[in-house]
């Protein structure tokens, strides 16, 4: 069964060649050009991912409420921003809102299909846990692998299929220094720096929201992050 895209944009041509594209590549496409309309869609089939821009018509941060909607409706969703808008502002946003990648308009085709294939591949790895182990304990952290689920001191922590494999990462090695461009190679990501540091934070202040003074995760200056024990 082809892969179903959803495509939230409220541009009529952009809309059409962005799905054009996609069904090129043999994905299923269901194109929506504003908010209600995708909600309703989406909530009667779930795609396997979305990528929505910001500004839907006369709604400027109509995709952040979707995004917002979006992951209530599943955890594991990838969602992609696909935007003209570019500020930091903009991006930190979206990430906090639960968007697994930001990419903006002058991306060229090939980097948009990779990035889209990188979050594809790592979803497939939520339906293929390693056998070696299922579940990876370190103190009072507890990571499901079968799951996908998080708990610190016995609280659950709702991390996204990304954030969930940068902990595990993290966490296999207590004390070891993990860069940017390891974290995104045991996460299955294609992002730049920006987006790992939104991360990164996105996950910390997870894990403070359930224990104040959480501070596991070091982040190493010039060099990366490493899990504390």
């Amino acid at each position: 069964m082809n892969r179903r895209i959803a495509i939230v944009e409220d541009d009529p041509s952009i809309r059409a060649n962005y799905a054009e594209a996609l069904r090129r590549h043999g994905f299923e496409v269901a194109a929506y050009g504003e908010r209600a309309e995708a909600l309703a869609g989406i909530r009667t089939r779930l795609p396997d991912l979305a990528v929505i821009d910001i500004g839907l018509g006369a709604d400027a941060d109509g995709g952040f409420a979707l995004c917002r909607e979006l992951r209530a409706l599943s955890a594991s969703l990838p969602i992609i921003f696909l935007t003209a808008r570019d500020s930091d502002f903009d991006i930190v946003s979206g990430l906090r809102l639960g968007a697994d990648d930001y990419l903006t308009k002058d991306i060229s085709l090939p980097h948009l299909i990779a990035r889209i294939a990188a979050l594809f591949r790592r979803a497939d790895l939520a339906h293929e846990p390693p056998t070696s182990e299922e579940d990876l304990e370190r103190g009072p952290l507890r990571l499901d692998l079968k799951r996908f689920e998080v708990a610190w001191k016995g609280k659950a922590v709702a991390l996204t299929l990304t954030e969930f494999w940068m902990i595990h990462a993290l966490v296999r090695f207590p004390g070891h220094v993990k860069n940017r461009e390891q974290l995104m190679g045991d996460a299955n990501l294609v992002v730049d720096d920006a987006t790992i540091t939104s991360h990164v934070k996105r996950i910390r202040r997870k894990f403070v929201a359930v224990d104040a003074g959480f501070d596991r995760i070091d982040t190493v200056y010039g060099m990366g992050y490493r899990w504390r024990e």
